[in-house]
């Protein structure tokens, strides 16, 4: 029997163009929409569904901690001194901000027996509605509205009234859940006399429980977004942060890797104050917000040419032409790591550090790697490189801006 010659030293795989020759078929997907990939939080109590409903049409994968919810005033002798002052003297100009607001304003005056008087002041006064939720309460009241802003915002509010010679006015402000500081004085700072009417307020939800999951997933920026629709809602978050030990860490979330995205400037406010930036719509509306998350979230990815594929490394999700493929967030986070220097080697102590929880090791890194493989069913996107660590099998686009050669 001939005797087979030594062994030849096996070496590193190198990365072919081309499709690939023999693969592990990957599940056929559906199409991805623009969100498909990304974890986006929903801290809003009263139209929660809704937000959730737009946001996973487009594909995203959502998660809910409510952060407020709203309560009758349990005293309301602020709300019955705020009405006798409307009533001891006229009112100029009436701005109704929440539907339920007004409502419940006229409904208490009712039951004090100044419904009627309420009513004919009112009627007597300039009356704007912030949103048509307001205007319509107004209408059914059967008061006339004179102006309503097309954005729904607070702050056009308070443009339109700064707008005019407000020296003198006496403005009633129906409050929404909190104080409006910034709206009242800049009224007063103009000259007009400005009367606050507190109908309800925000308060933390009965069930915090899910909103201190929220917390812990921004704080490990385990979401990809946090959509906020109120500023109460802004402020609850923090402060179920700051009862964690967390706020440091959902504030450098938030300035970071986490996207947070806010209905309107008054709803940034709080994040504003901190010096954290905000994605806000033109208009203060659900469907504008949802929009600029799905325009905004991709555009901080890139697709990478892999192996002769395509890939594209979301939140949670790959995709891999085109087609979503999801991953245990170890391996994702390998693989985010990899994407962040294609082509470059990763040595595996860099990548023992990108994998949660203590203790990880080589063992730890090889099995990522190869749920990785397994799991986008080529197992040449990521290459071994003998007694270094692994890499993306980039193939550089010609004059392209992911090229990673030096030039000479």
């Amino acid at each position: 029997m001939a005797h087979a010659g030594p062994r030849r030293a096996r070496r590193g795989p190198r990365p072919r163009p081309g499709p690939p020759v023999s693969v592990a078929e990957v599940p056929a997907a559906p199409a991805a929409g623009p969100l498909t990939g990304f974890t986006v939080a929903v801290t809003a109590a009263r139209r929660r569904d809704e937000l959730a409903s737009l946001l996973e049409r487009r594909g995203a994968r959502v998660v809910s901690g409510p952060a407020i919810r709203l309560v009758p005033l349990a005293d309301d002798t602020e709300l019955h001194r705020a009405t006798l002052r409307c009533l001891e003297e006229p009112v100029d100009v009436a701005v109704a901000t929440t539907g339920i607001g007004f409502r419940g304003w006229v409904e208490a005056a009712d039951g004090w027996g100044l419904g009627e008087r309420l009513l004919e002041r009112l009627g007597a006064a300039e009356l704007l509605a912030r949103g048509p939720k307001a205007r319509g309460a107004i209408r059914a009241a059967g008061l006339r509205d004179a102006w309503s802003p097309d954005s729904e915002s607070s702050t056009e509010v308070l443009e339109h009234l700064l707008a005019r010679d407000l020296e003198g006015l006496r403005v009633a402000v129906q409050l929404h859940g909190e104080p409006l500081p910034d709206f009242v004085e800049a009224l007063e700072a103009a000259g007009a006399t400005v009367v606050q009417v507190p109908v309800y307020r925000w308060t933390l939800p009965e069930d915090v429980a899910p909103l201190r999951r929220l917390v812990d997933l921004v704080a490990a920026q385990q979401v990809d977004c946090v959509t906020f629709t109120s500023a109460p809602a802004v402020a609850s978050l923090l402060r179920v942060a700051d009862e964690r030990g967390q706020r440091d860490a959902v504030l450098a979330a938030l300035r970071g890797r986490v996207l947070p995205a806010c209905v309107g400037p008054v709803t940034a406010g709080p994040l504003t104050r901190l010096g954290v930036p905000s994605l806000q719509p033109t208009r203060s509306r659900l469907g504008s917000l949802v929009r600029e998350v799905a325009d905004a979230l991709p555009a901080r990815t890139r697709a990478l040419p892999v192996a002769g594929r395509e890939l594209e490394v979301r939140g949670h999700a790959v995709l891999l032409d085109g087609a979503a493929v999801c991953l245990p967030p170890g391996p994702m986070a390998v693989l985010r790591a990899l994407a962040e220097q294609p082509g470059r080697v990763l040595a595996r102590p860099a990548l023992r550090r990108v994998l949660t929880g203590d203790g990880a090791d080589d063992h730890a890194v090889e099995m990522a790697v190869a749920r990785i493989r397994t799991g986008l069913g080529d197992p040449r996107i990521v290459q071994t490189v003998v007694k270094r660590g692994y890499r993306l099998a980039h193939d550089p686009r010609p004059h392209g801006e992911d090229c990673h050669e030096e030039e000479t």
